[in-house]
């Protein structure tokens, strides 16, 4: 999976981000420009100790994304789209891209994209959700779609093991 943000402005959302990519195994791609550096404190302490194993790629903008994308199936996230994000079927190698905190993805791209657009559905009128929590809403549906593959199946306790519960 790939993660791609246009232009993210806050820095602890693009760490916390980070870091759900790294508990993924999923790519992480930030096309500038950023509201930030990415050696800010913000991001790192977000990231908390995962920055150094995410699997990131920059790019100066949206163009050069898709040039160096050639083929990529790219599912945008929208407050506007037509059709929610449990409504489209996801394949394990596709681009989930994310509109900077304060606008979004811009309507011109959207519009080329109309049938890979997708919307976390609210109640009321509420603007949007943050970012890093609309990156794993989405994230995990297209995981679970795909069977969670690679992932590990259940966790284990600390002091104990399951089987000694009763």
């Amino acid at each position: 999976m790939n993660i791609v943000l246009l232009e993210p402005e806050m820095p602890a959302n693009t760490g916390n981000i980070g870091r759900t990519c790294v508990a993924t195994n999923t790519r992480l791609h930030l096309i500038e420009p950023l509201g930030f550096r990415l050696n800010e404190k913000m991001v790192k302490r977000a990231g908390l100790d995962y920055w150094d194993k995410l699997d990131v790629t920059v790019y100066s903008d949206y163009q050069d994304f898709l040039e160096r994308n050639p083929g990529a199936v790219i599912y945008m996230a929208s407050t506007k789209a037509r059709k929610m994000y449990t409504q489209v079927s996801y394949e394990p190698d596709c681009y989930l891209m994310f509109g900077k905190e304060s606008a979004g993805i811009p309507e011109e791209i959207l519009l080329e994209n109309q049938e890979k657009c997708v919307r976390i559905p609210m109640w009321g009128d509420i603007r949007s959700l943050n970012l890093s929590n609309s990156v794993s809403i989405v994230l995990y549906e297209a995981l679970r779609q795909n069977g969670f593959e690679g992932m590990r199946e259940q966790g284990e306790l600390h002091r104990l093991h399951w089987e000694d519960l009763r």
